[in-house]
């Protein structure tokens, strides 16, 4: 079968359409294909398949077998790899996900998809729908124990649960092992990926991010503009923000409710594998 490897900003994507999805075993294949010595190896697979109530569908299976309702930088190289393989060409459409349905827009220069814009609808920020155990209402700038610690946290929803830590500086070995320990915290009845926030100013936040489900990853789209949506609400930016990631950075906006995210996808290289 045909693929194609593709990155947002490091986070790493292997993408198929020729795929019937109901002949395979999807947790197992993506396993095997993303492993770095044995595999192509990537941060999760990719599937482009007919939808029913959007132009194209998009399932994402991470490294470790489960599947992400949504990914803020696979949506991105989504978009780029059906217009640049002609499945659509459009310079936006609908896209479904198991988080609704996603429209991005291309920002073509030369014939090339230099950027991609993608609504990413709007941040869920009440407990239940995280979703996270406790009382009723928000979790902004909650307290959680973690090896008798407390770290303070802002909890949301952003097609995928996410929680966010804000630090002074980033300590790589904290974000390994807290990043770890929140993500599978019984607070978090499936889950969540966990943001280690940097505060610059008012318009630029630093993101590092363990991922549910895949681990340290270089960057993550949905966690970037959880982030950003979290800063806000504490009260540490405004609404526009730069994020900054470890190979570049994403312009997170959130405007009348809605989350925005505009940054790049990148082409790495293609093949065939046995599946």
């Amino acid at each position: 079968m045909k693929f194609q490897k593709m990155h947002g900003l490091g986070n790493d994507f292997i993408l198929m359409d020729e795929i019937d999805p109901s002949k395979y075993d999807l947790a197992a294949l993506a396993i095997k294909l993303c492993d770095r010595h044995q595999g192509i190896g990537a941060d999760g697979i990719i599937l482009i398949l007919p939808s029913e109530i959007a132009d194209v569908k998009m399932r994402i299976i991470n490294s470790d077998g489960s599947e992400a309702d949504m990914c803020g930088n696979g949506i991105r190289c989504f978009a780029k790899y059906v217009y640049d393989n002609h499945i659509n060409t459009a310079t936006s459409f609908t896209i479904e996900t198991g988080a609704g349905i996603m429209i991005p827009e291309l920002i073509i220069e030369d014939g090339k998809v230099l950027f991609v814009k993608v609504n990413m609808g709007a941040p869920h920020l009440e407990r239940s729908a995280i979703p996270m155990m406790g009382a009723a209402g928000n979790v902004i700038n909650e307290s959680i124990n973690i090896e008798g610690r407390d770290y303070k946290i802002t909890s949301l929803l952003m097609g995928v649960p996410h929680t966010i830590v804000f630090v002074n500086h980033f300590d790589e070995n904290t974000i390994l092992k807290i990043g770890k320990l929140i993500e599978k915290h019984p607070l978090f009845p499936q889950g969540t990926n966990v943001n280690f926030v940097e505060v610059l100013n008012n318009n630029e936040i630093n993101v590092r991010t363990w991922e549910r489900g895949a681990g340290r990853t270089l960057a993550c789209g949905t966690g970037s503009c959880a982030s950003a949506v979290a800063a806000s609400l504490n009260n540490l930016t405004g609404k526009e923000v730069t994020v900054h990631l470890a190979l570049g950075d994403l312009l997170i906006e959130w405007i009348d409710g809605i989350v925005y995210m505009t940054g790049s996808a990148n082409h790495v290289f293609e093949g065939r594998v046995e599946v």
